[in-house]
């Protein structure tokens, strides 16, 4: 079926080109650090499917990348191999590409870094600029959640953060639909999928040059626009079958031909996904006996104990529940059995309702409608 969905949308929005000069170019980064006559820093990049990361020697205060590139990509520059931490003062991220480009940096404030001679980059800053006045109001806001140590107390102040996201996506949105050549409006895109509606991720992608639909990101957003169509209205419901909370064999067919079924992708650490299911419980008990079934499936593959309590502290053991079936491995992570795999899931809460033929008939939250449609979705299904 995956398969079959992969042509549909193909014809629809065109396969990546294959036309694509993938010849890597090089670049060349002169750099000088002030404040730093000696040591190391680091450049991590994408390089084809895998991470690249180099160092260079400072000397002098002078220090030279050199490599090769296909397009413009996203780096990291940092003074140590091990830095992961986006608050690190000697940490920070800029767009490099084929050509020779000038930096410079100082040490302990590696965020005022200045670049020269990549117009990607030249492109993030004017964006960037664009949103500093709504980062600096929020500046309060993420300094309280930061200090925050309770999960709940935490989850609260973040929510804080909506009002100041959502003017900053605005001043995204209208870069990516005024720039379809730009190698930024497909980077911004990949962090967009998560919240986008599928129609409107399809309109934004078919408007791009090929260069751009060709590039990396080009390349993750279509596969995110096929994994979300997947998990649309209108799409067959990927059979999964695990063992349940009981550990007692489920399977989605085995609903087929009897009861429309709710899958509610959720986690026990996830503070909204928690305060939903009092809303859950109710229509539950209001739809239980008129043909509704609810799937619970976790993101709590790593901790079984979080999950189990979660279940009974929320009194929804009333319904199914299984865990996704993500695995850690010693490179990353197996896949191989990972429900929302089908389903096109990025983000918590997601609920899907798959009616008895096991079509998908709504979406909610996660790329699609809010939780007011589904109650109106349930009322047209089991009050008529």
């Amino acid at each position: 079926m995956k398969k079959l969905l992969f042509y549909t949308l193909a014809a629809f929005i065109g396969l990546p080109g294959f036309a694509q000069d993938n010849k890597a170019l090089e670049f060349n980064i002169q750099g000088k650090i002030n404040g730093k006559m000696t040591g190391y820093v680091y450049l991590f990049y994408p390089l084809g499917e895998n991470y690249k990361t180099d160092s260079a020697a400072i000397k002098n205060g002078v220090f030279v990348f050199k490599g090769k590139l296909t397009e413009p990509v996203m780096a990291s520059l940092a003074a140590s191999r091990n830095s992961r931490n986006s608050d690190d003062p000697n940490m920070t991220s800029f767009f490099i590409e084929p050509g020779k480009m000038d930096m410079v940096v100082s040490y302990g404030a590696f965020k005022q870094l200045t670049l020269k001679g990549s117009p990607s980059n030249d492109e993030l800053e004017r964006l960037n600029k664009q949103k500093a006045p709504i980062r600096k109001e929020m500046e309060p806001v993420l300094e309280a959640y930061r200090k925050e140590k309770d999960h709940e107390k935490a989850a609260a102040i973040r929510e804080q953060f909506e009002p100041f996201n959502e003017r900053m996506d605005k001043i995204d949105e209208a870069f990516i639909s005024t720039h379809p050549d730009s190698y930024i409006s497909a980077y911004l895109m990949r962090f967009k999928m998560s919240s986008v509606a599928l129609d409107k991720a399809k309109a934004i992608y078919n408007g791009w040059t090929d260069r751009i639909k060709q590039s990396g990101s080009g390349k993750d957003v279509y596969k995110e626009i096929l994994e979300l169509e997947s998990g649309s209205p209108g799409s067959v419901a990927r059979v999964f079958a695990k063992a349940d909370i009981n550990g007692e064999q489920l399977s989605l067919a085995d609903f087929k031909g009897k009861k429309y079924v709710l899958i509610d992708f959720w986690a026990s650490w996830c503070v909204p996904c928690r305060k939903g299911n009092p809303h859950l419980l109710s229509l539950y008990s209001k739809y239980k006996d008129k043909g509704l079934e609810i799937i619970g499936i976790s993101d709590d593959d790593t901790n079984h104990a979080a999950w189990k309590k979660a279940v009974d502290q929320d009194k929804i053991s009333v319904w199914k529940h299984v865990l996704r079936g993500l695995k850690r491995t010693a490179t990353g992570y197996d896949k191989s059995e990972d429900i929302t795999e089908g389903y096109g899931i990025h983000s918590l809460p997601t609920k899907i309702l798959i009616d008895k033929n096991g079509i998908i008939v709504g979406r909610y939250g996660g790329g699609g409608e809010d939780d007011a449609a589904m109650d109106k979705k349930m009322a047209e299904i089991f009050n008529n």
